[in-house]
C-alpha cells in the first residue's frame, strides 16, 4: 500500500503554478479557496515557504515597497513545478483523511486546469480506490474470528472506504455539473 503525502507543501506549490505571489497572497488563498481543508496559521505558511525555497522548489525576489516594506514575489521553480505535477498524477492512498485532505487537494488544482482533467483525476482515484478496497477485504477475510477487536476495526476502515468510493461519484456528479 502507498504511504500518503499529505503536506501544506502542494497547495502552496500549487497556487504558485498559476503565478508568482507573495506570502500573504499564498496563506489568504489556502484559507479562501481550501477553507475546510487546510488550516494553518500565517507562520506555518512563511516556514514552508522557506523550506520550500531552500530544497529550490521555488525562488523569491525582493521587490520595493512603494509604501510599506519590502516584499519578496515567490516563484515556482522547476524543480517544484515537476513535483507539483507528478503529485498531482498520483491517486491518493486508501485513507480518509488523505482522501479529506489530499485528494480534495488535487482536484480543486485539477479542476483549475480543466474539467476533463479533474474527471479523470476521479476516475483513476476511484479505481486506485477500490482496488484499496479489495485489499482490505482480502486481509479481512483472513483475520481470526476470534480477533474481535482486529475484525472491527477493518470492518470499520473498510466501511470508510466504501463511503469514500460514493463520495466519489458525488465529486464526478457535481463536476459534470459545472461549465467548462
Amino acid at each position: 500500500m502507498r504511504s500518503s503525502d499529505i503536506s501544506p507543501e502542494y497547495p502552496l506549490l500549487g497556487f504558485l503554478s498559476q503565478s508568482p505571489a507573495h506570502g500573504y497572497e499564498l496563506n489568504r488563498r489556502l484559507d479562501e479557496e481550501l477553507k475546510g481543508i487546510w488550516n494553518l496559521s500565517q507562520s506555518q505558511v512563511y516556514n514552508i515557504i522557506k523550506r520550500l525555497e531552500a530544497q529550490g522548489d521555488i525562488t523569491s525576489e525582493i521587490q520595493q515597497g512603494e509604501a510599506g516594506p519590502d516584499k519578496r514575489l515567490l516563484t515556482l521553480a522547476s524543480r517544484g513545478e515537476g513535483r507539483f505535477n507528478r503529485w498531482l498524477e498520483e491517486p491518493t492512498p486508501g485513507s480518509t483523511r488523505a482522501v479529506r485532505i489530499e485528494f480534495l487537494t488535487r482536484l480543486y488544482f485539477a479542476r483549475r486546469r480543466n474539467k476533463n482533467y479533474a474527471l479523470n483525476l476521479l476516475k483513476n482515484q476511484k479505481q486506485s480506490l477500490g482496488k484499496d478496497i479489495e485489499r482490505l477485504r482480502g486481509a479481512y477475510d483472513k483475520i481470526r474470528p476470534d480477533l474481535m477487536y482486529y475484525r472491527l476495526s477493518a470492518q470499520f476502515r473498510l466501511r470508510q472506504l466504501e463511503s469514500c468510493l460514493e463520495w466519489l461519484d458525488d465529486c464526478r456528479e457535481n463536476l459534470e455539473k459545472t461549465e467548462n
